[in-house]
């Protein structure tokens, strides 16, 4: 089992910066990769961006390019995305998960909240 916790979620003005944490513990060494996804209101879950747990090789949907970051610290099993020039269109629960097979999202965070004001 991995479990994740997220944190760093909060309200924010339109233009500001912000990073999200998402900490794993459990059996890390069996994760080959997280990602972050996002829930807005009345949406589907998104896809956000992912980052491979060895080799630090990082995704980020077309959606977040340019202004979204997604990193991780091996030693403290923890991943960041950096969220900047934030829009009210990024409010959402963020949610951090990560994956010990090629495919499938197995682990999932409760989630954090972001809200981003006008």
């Amino acid at each position: 089992q991995v479990q994740l916790e997220e944190s760093g979620g909060r309200l924010v003005s339109a233009g500001d910066s912000l990073r999200l944490s998402c900490a794993a513990s459990g059996r890390t060494f069996s994760m080959v990769a997280m990602g972050w996804f996002r829930r807005a209101p009345g949406e589907e879950r998104e896809f956000v961006g992912s980052i491979s747990w060895s080799g630090g090789r990082t995704y980020v949907a077309d959606s977040a390019k340019g202004r979204f970051t997604i990193s991780r610290d091996n030693v403290k099993n923890t991943m960041y995305l950096q969220m900047n020039s934030l829009k009210p269109e990024d409010t959402a629960v963020y949610y951090c998960a990560a994956r010990t097979g090629p495919t499938e999202w197995d682990y999932w965070g409760q989630g954090t909240q972001v809200t981003v004001s006008s």
